[in-house]
């Protein structure tokens, strides 16, 4: 994509991509919020379950990985979601380094409880459903390019 630096809108924040991701993901996670306040969960807590319905005992270098949060930011949450007996927190018997994060049975329970949530969050963002599935594709190959670049 080729920018004309000389144009005096290349600065607006309206023509910024970056900007309107942010402020996008800045409204879903406030419209999650009555979601999720009767289940007790934050948003990044809500993710972290996510991960780990979908694999769980995992290190949480993986989940970090999984979840793009770096193991400082990750630690303490996870430590709250362990108050919350929600995950527990172990020692790796083959790597003593290495914590692994489990489910406990009252997180593997919100799995159920949370299933109509993606529906309830595309009705409120009022979006279709081939919109909604090109945009998640988009952004996906976004993320994939964003990692390659890293990686070289």
């Amino acid at each position: 994509m080729q920018v004309d630096k000389n144009d005096p809108e290349l600065l607006r924040l309206d023509k910024q991509l970056c900007f309107a991701l942010y402020a996008c993901s800045r409204e879903i996670i406030k419209a999650y919020k009555p979601i999720l306040d009767p289940l007790d969960l934050t948003y990044t807590e809500y993710v972290v379950l996510m991960a780990l319905w979908e694999k769980d005992k995992v290190p949480v270098k993986e989940l970090g990985q999984k979840i793009f949060l770096d193991s400082g930011t990750l630690t303490p949450l996870l430590k709250k979601m362990a108050e919350k007996s929600l995950v527990v927190r172990e020692r790796s018997p083959n790597d003593e380094r290495s914590v692994i994060i489990s489910l406990t049975s009252k997180g593997k329970g919100l799995e159920k409880k949370c299933r109509e949530n993606p529906d309830k969050l595309i009705c409120e963002a009022k979006l279709e459903q081939v919109d909604g599935d090109a945009l998640m594709k988009n952004l996906h190959k976004m993320l994939e390019n964003f990692r390659d670049g890293e990686q070289s």
